[in-house]
C-alpha cells in the first residue's frame, strides 16, 4: 500500500502489477492472433470474414468490457482508504451490469445485415462473416461477467489468477479452432465460423475458472464476494455508470475507428481487409505493454488517489509515462526492422503480406504517441476522471483520424485516392492529437486537486 519514492523503486512496483497483468492481456490479445493466423491459413476468404467479423464484434465487446472498467479504480481507491466493506457492493453492482449488457450485445450482433448492405460487401465474404457473429455472439455475456471478476481481481491488487486463467483459456483456444476449422473428428469442416464457436465455448469456460478461484481463494476471504444475496440499488450502479461509461465510449472511440476502417474498406476485396487485418493484429499485440502498464497506472493511482496522496499521483505519472516512452521507441525499432518477417506469419498470399508490411511502418510513426496517450488516460481514470478523457477520445479519433483517413483513403480531393494507407496515415494524427489533449488534461486535473481547500478525494476529479 505504500508508495516508493525513488524512480527505480516506483517502477518495481509498477513492474510487479505488470508482470501478471502484461501476461494476461497477451494471452487474450493472442486468442485474436490465433484466429487471425488459423484463418489465414484456411484460406483468404476465411481471414477476411474473421477480419471483418472482428471489426463489428470487436468494438462493442470493447465498449462492453471499457464500461465495466471501472470496477478497477473504485475496487482500488476503496482498498487504498483501507473500506472492505464497501468493495462486494462494487463488484456485485458491476456483474449485474456485465450480464445486462452482455445479453443486449448478443442480440445485437444478430442484426447486422444493414451494415454489409450499406457498404456493399460481396455476397460470398457477408455470409461468412455473419455466421461467424452468429456463433461468438453466445461468448458475449460470459466475456463481459469475466471482465468484472478481472477488474475486481487487479483492483484487489491480486491480478495472477487472471493470468492463469488466461493462459489456460488460450491453449484451449488453439485445438478448439484446429478442430472447427477444419472438421475433425466427424464434425463438419466451418472455416472461419469455426473461430467464433470456439471463442463463445472458451469463453464460457474461462468465467467458470476464474469464479471458482475467487470464491474459493483465501485471498479474498475478507472481502467475501458473492456470499451475501445481491440486488440491484439503483444508487450505486448510476455512480457506477457514471463513472464506466465514459470508459467504454472513449475506448469505443479509438477502437472502433480501427474496425471502421476494416468496414470501409471491404467493398475494395478481401485482398485490401486482410493487409489491414494482419498489420491490426502485429500492433495490438505490441499495445499489449503499454495496454497492461496504463492498467497498473489505474491501480497505483487509485490507491494514492484513496489515500489522498498526490505526491505519489504525480510520481507514478512521472515513472510511467518515461518508462512507457522507452519502450514505445523500442516497439517501433522493432516494426521496422522485423515487418517483412512479421506478415510472413500470416499469409503466403505475397500482395496480402506486401500492403501489411507497408502498413506496419504508419503503425511504427505512432508507437510513442500511442503510449503517451494511453498512460494519460490509465492515469485519469485511477483519478475517477473520465467524462473529459471520453470527450477528447472522440474529438481525437472521429473529428480528426477518420475524416482525415476517409479523405486520403477513399476519396480524390487530393489527387488520389490511397486506399489502407490514407486511412493509416488518419490513425497516425489522431493518436498524436489524442496524447497532447489527455495528458494536458491529467496535469491540469492534477493541479486542480492540489489546489482544493480540503485536499479530499471526496469528489471525483472529473466532476470537481
Amino acid at each position: 500500500m505504500s508508495h516508493p519514492t525513488t524512480f527505480r523503486s516506483e517502477l518495481g512496483a509498477l513492474g510487479l502489477l505488470l508482470g501478471p497483468i502484461l501476461v494476461s492481456q497477451l494471452s487474450q490479445a493472442a486468442f485474436g492472433f490465433v484466429d487471425t493466423v488459423m484463418a489465414g491459413q484456411a484460406s483468404p476468404l476465411d481471414l477476411a470474414a474473421v477480419a471483418l467479423g472482428a471489426s463489428i464484434w470487436l468494438p462493442l465487446m470493447l465498449l462492453s468490457t471499457g464500461t465495466l472498467l471501472a470496477t478497477t479504480p473504485l475496487v482500488a481507491a476503496a482498498r487504498g482508504r483501507g473500506d472492505h466493506a464497501e468493495i462486494p457492493h462494487i463488484a456485485h453492482q458491476a456483474l449485474w451490469l456485465a450480464l445486462a449488457i452482455g445479453l443486449l450485445g448478443a442480440a445485437l450482433l444478430h442484426f447486422v445485415d444493414p451494415v454489409f448492405h450499406l457498404l456493399d460487401t460481396p455476397a460470398h465474404l457477408r455470409d461468412m462473416t455473419r455466421r461467424f457473429l452468429a456463433a461468438i455472439a453466445w461468448g458475449l455475456p460470459a466475456t463481459a461477467l469475466f471482465a468484472v471478476l478481472r477488474n475486481y481481481c487487479e483492483g484487489m491488487g491480486k491480478p495472477l489468477p487472471v493470468t492463469l486463467v488466461s493462459i489456460a483459456g488460450l491453449l484451449l483456444l488453439v485445438p478448439l479452432n484446429y478442430v472447427l476449422i477444419h472438421g475433425k473428428f466427424g464434425l463438419p469442416r466451418m472455416g472461419g465460423v469455426g473461430c467464433g464457436v470456439a471463442s463463445a465455448i472458451v469463453a464460457w469456460l474461462m468465467l467458470l475458472m476464474l469464479l471458482a478461484y475467487v470464491l474459493k481463494s483465501p485471498h479474498f476471504a475478507r472481502v467475501r464476494l458473492l456470499h451475501e444475496r445481491s440486488r440491484l440499488e439503483p444508487e450505486r450502479l448510476m455512480a457506477f455508470l457514471r463513472l464506466g461509461v465514459p470508459i467504454g465510449i472513449a475506448i469505443f472511440f479509438e477502437v472502433s475507428v480501427f474496425a471502421i476502417v476494416a468496414i470501409l474498406i471491404s467493398p475494395l476485396g478481401e485482398l485490401q481487409v486482410a493487409g489491414h487485418q494482419i498489420a491490426l493484429s502485429v500492433t495490438s499485440l505490441l499495445f499489449m505493454f503499454p495496454l497492461s502498464f496504463a492498467f497498473c497506472m489505474t491501480i497505483r493511482v487509485g490507491h494514492a488517489y484513496g489515500r489522498n496522496d498526490f505526491a505519489a499521483i504525480r510520481h507514478t505519472r512521472r515513472v510511467g509515462l518515461v518508462a512507457l516512452a522507452a519502450f514505445a521507441t523500442l516497439s517501433a525499432l522493432f516494426i521496422v526492422l522485423t515487418r517483412d518477417s512479421l506478415t510472413a506469419l500470416y499469409s503466403d498470399d505475397p500482395a496480402v503480406r506486401l500492403l501489411a508490411a507497408d502498413l506496419l511502418l504508419f503503425a511504427a510513426a505512432y508507437q510513442v504517441v500511442d503510449a503517451l496517450q494511453v498512460g494519460a488516460a490509465g492515469s485519469l481514470r485511477g483519478l475517477h476522471d473520465t467524462r473529459g478523457p471520453m470527450v477528447m477520445t472522440l474529438v481525437a479519433y472521429w473529428l480528426f483520424a477518420l475524416p482525415l483517413g476517409y479523405v486520403l483513403g477513399l476519396t480524390f480531393l487530393t489527387g488520389e485516392r490511397y486506399g489502407p494507407y490514407g486511412f493509416w496515415a488518419g490513425l497516425v494524427v489522431g493518436l498524436t492529437v489524442a496524447a497532447v489533449l489527455l495528458n494536458h488534461r491529467l496535469a491540469r486535473q492534477l493541479r486542480r486537486l492540489e489546489s482544493r481547500p480540503d485536499r479530499s478525494t471526496g469528489t471525483p476529479a472529473g466532476r470537481s
